[in-house]
């Protein structure tokens, strides 16, 4: 039995939702997400609350059961709060700044980086070595965050490069005469 699949999801106060077959969409203040459920489980809206139920007791319905509630309950975080990731710029010379809706990253390459940031992201750079990205998909944000990380990856002997901020980078020693 999946202990996060009972669980509800109770949209809070300016956050609807609505269900058409097998497709949940959720308005909030930031925006307008949309789910689409696979036909193991049975989604119902009742009042202010989404109950997700299996449909059969096969395997593949009990997985899917957790994983929709957990989907519906990321949809509905996304509208209200939304996600957000912070990185962290380690290195001499290694900065970011943004140029309109391009973040341009210098990382000791040979070339300035341009980043086009994707639509429904936004990004931002209070200083020159914190970069947060923010929006209310959170794959999307993840994917972003993962791919401006993954120009200069933090390298463990000194800990230059970009990393989360929460990340912990297992230094080593160096060479020994």
């Amino acid at each position: 039995m999946s202990r996060i699949g009972k669980k509800p999801v109770t949209l809070p106060s300016g956050v609807s939702a609505s269900l058409s077959g097998q497709t949940i969409e959720v308005k909030g203040p930031k925006g307008v997400r949309n789910f689409t459920a696979t036909d193991d489980v049975t989604i119902a809206i009742n009042d202010d609350i989404v109950s997700v139920t299996p449909r059969g007791s096969s395997k593949r319905a009990r997985q899917q059961w957790g994983t929709t509630r957990t989907q519906i309950d990321n949809l509905v975080i996304g509208v209200t709060n939304g996600f957000k990731k912070e990185l962290e710029i380690n290195g001499v010379g290694y900065r970011a700044q943004m140029q309109g809706k391009i973040l341009k990253l210098s990382l000791g390459l040979s070339h300035d980086v341009n980043f086009e940031t994707p639509d429904g992201v936004t990004i931002t750079s209070a200083k020159p070595t914190e970069i947060t990205v923010e929006g209310i998909d959170q794959q999307q944000v993840g994917e972003v965050a993962a791919n401006i990380r993954k120009w200069r990856k933090p390298e463990p002997y000194k800990g230059k490069g970009i990393k989360y901020k929460d990340e912990y980078i297992f230094r080593k020693e160096g060479k020994k005469k």
